[in-house]
């Protein structure tokens, strides 16, 4: 990859060459009076040892990247962030050592014994030192925090850059915007932020009209267990009303929901021989659209829309674009060794980028899903989902949980699990049980989602042959759903009125910003889509 990003723009959040003001007096003077406190005498460097490996670190100064140029590529970016954050790490644990041994010279200071040796008006002296050395130490710990943010803000950034760099090599001639150049590599910090993609993924005001290019994909819409002979399904899909059914051949079919004649809804009627019958008068049509009877009249050539439909590995999909169908359909069908346990479909009150937005995020569990299945779950310092620079699947740390994002609305995880709601280990392959998740968004309106839920185990096969097992999974989801819904249905009242639901995307939104540029790329036309598996 080119040069995308400045010196300046990458530039470190403070200055390595900053001289410590050590003072000669006796403890600990300065800031940055570290070096004075472990030099001094030896004693405190035994102190030091008795507080273990925390802060055996050595000093990264000698080994800071050194690079040519005023321009960076993105390896030599990457290892100046690695660089800042070891930086960061180190000076905190020496911020937290200066702290440790003030204290212990406060508690010498108080020392009963040594009170035989000293006046009142020394000791008062030492301690308002010490006070004031205290101060100044803490307040170095909070630049320490200040810097250890800026140094993750600034690995957040650069992500950014590399994706909006990405979606320009992909879609040179459709770019809105220029890479950088020599010209324009000089600008400050700010200058470049004004033109990240944070300022480009905004999401916001009332949800517009589906793009009809977002339409040209197989949609998943329905189970196969909840299609049977004689039994019909009603949907919406893209704002249109859309009823499923069996035609004779026993194969499902799809027409609009609306019968010719006075435009009553079809699913409202029965199925006849493999023909929905409108309820009104009659009228029957075939999986093709096509009016076969019309009982008290004289037969006509009338027929209703009808999408392509087929049936794959348990699931109804149909294609409601106006492209022609894509050859093939994708799998959605769990990993070896699971079996399927529950299949819940839901209709929720939601624009379905809105939920998938949710589905994408795993850092919110913690704090959302507090009284179902996070409940329990410690707060990381810090949670990142990894995953390949051209992919949209990876997983999360420190979380064990396997995600991907499967075009055009589809979320799969396999989330390793000890016992129910527990975790167990740092990755999928360290855990001996585990859950998979299917979960279909579907675009029912423009503020509606149906949802196809599917849950599968590795473990536990005799839980299929529990009676009314399935009334408690979905208990289950629908709490867990719950938790979600009513951030979410927020989120979707503030967006309607003008707030960007995506105003500042941080490193742990890694998927979701790339569903949304997917999505973006996708509406635009673009020949190429942005995070196809690598070959």
């Amino acid at each position: 990859m080119t040069a995308f990003a400045t010196a300046a723009a990458l530039s470190l959040p403070f200055s390595l060459c900053r001289s410590s003001k050590i003072s000669c007096r006796k403890g600990v003077r300065g800031g940055f009076g570290v070096f004075a406190v472990l030099g001094e005498e030896g004693g405190l460097l035994d102190k030091k040892s008795t507080w273990g490996q925390l802060f055996d670190v050595e000093d990264p100064r000698s080994k800071m990247p050194q690079f040519k140029g005023k321009f960076l590529d993105v390896y030599q970016a990457l290892e100046v962030a690695r660089y800042d954050i070891h930086y960061c790490d180190w000076r905190a644990r020496q911020d937290l050592l200066t702290i440790m041994i003030l204290h212990e010279k406060v508690v010498e200071v108080l020392n009963p014994l040594a009170r035989d040796y000293k006046s009142i008006g020394t000791m008062k002296k030492e301690l308002a030192e010490l006070q004031n050395e205290l101060a100044q130490a803490h307040r170095e710990v909070h630049v320490s925090e200040a810097r250890v943010a800026t140094a993750l803000d600034k690995l957040a950034y650069m992500e950014e850059l590399v994706n909006d760099r990405l979606l320009q090599d992909r879609n040179p001639a459709e770019s809105d915007q220029e890479s950088p150049s020599p010209s324009t590599s000089t600008q400050s910090l700010d200058t470049v932020k004004r033109k990240s993609p944070q300022k480009n993924l905004n999401v916001s005001g009332p949800v517009q009209p589906y793009h009809p290019r977002l339409k040209n994909f197989w949609y998943p819409v329905a189970f196969s267990s909840d299609l049977k002979d004689g039994t019909m399904i009603p949907i919406d899909c893209f704002e249109e009303q859309w009823v499923l059914f069996c035609g004779k051949d026993g194969k499902p079919g799809c027409v609009r929901n609306t019968c010719a004649h006075r435009a009553c809804p079809l699913h409202l009627g029965s199925v006849n021989e493999g023909r929905i019958q409108c309820p009104y008068h009659g009228w029957e049509y075939s999986t093709d659209g096509k009016c076969e009877k019309m009982p008290s009249t004289r037969l006509v050539d009338v027929r209703i829309k009808s999408l392509p439909c087929f049936e794959q590995e348990g699931m109804i999909w149909i294609w409601p674009g106006s492209d022609p169908p894509a050859a093939s359909l994708p799998s959605l069908q769990p990993p070896p060794g699971f079996q399927v346990h529950a299949e819940i479909v839901m209709e929720l009150p939601v624009e379905h980028g809105l939920l998938l937005d949710n589905l994408l995020d795993l850092a919110h569990a913690p704090f959302t899903h507090t009284s179902t299945f996070a409940k329990g779950w410690t707060v990381p310092s810090l949670v990142k989902f990894l995953t390949p620079a051209s992919g949209l699947q990876g997983y999360w740390d420190p979380y064990p949980i396997d995600m991907e994002f499967r075009p055009p609305c589809m979320v799969l995880s396999t989330i390793g699990i000890s016992k129910p709601g527990k975790l167990e280990g740092q990755s999928t392959k360290e855990c001996a049980t585990h859950l998979h998740q299917l979960h279909v968004c579907l675009p029912s309106s423009r503020q509606k989602t149906r949802l196809l839920y599917r849950m599968s185990l590795d473990f536990a096969p005799v839980l299929k042959h529990i009676p009314f097992m399935h009334y408690l999974w979905r208990h289950f989801a629908e709490q867990v759903l719950n938790e979600d819904l009513r951030l979410v249905l927020g989120q979707q009242e503030r967006m309607i009125n003008g707030a960007n639901v995506w105003n500042w995307p941080v490193s742990y939104d890694k998927l979701g910003v790339r569903y949304r540029l997917w999505r973006d790329a996708v509406e635009r036309g673009a020949k190429q889509l942005p995070f196809g598996k690598s070959t």
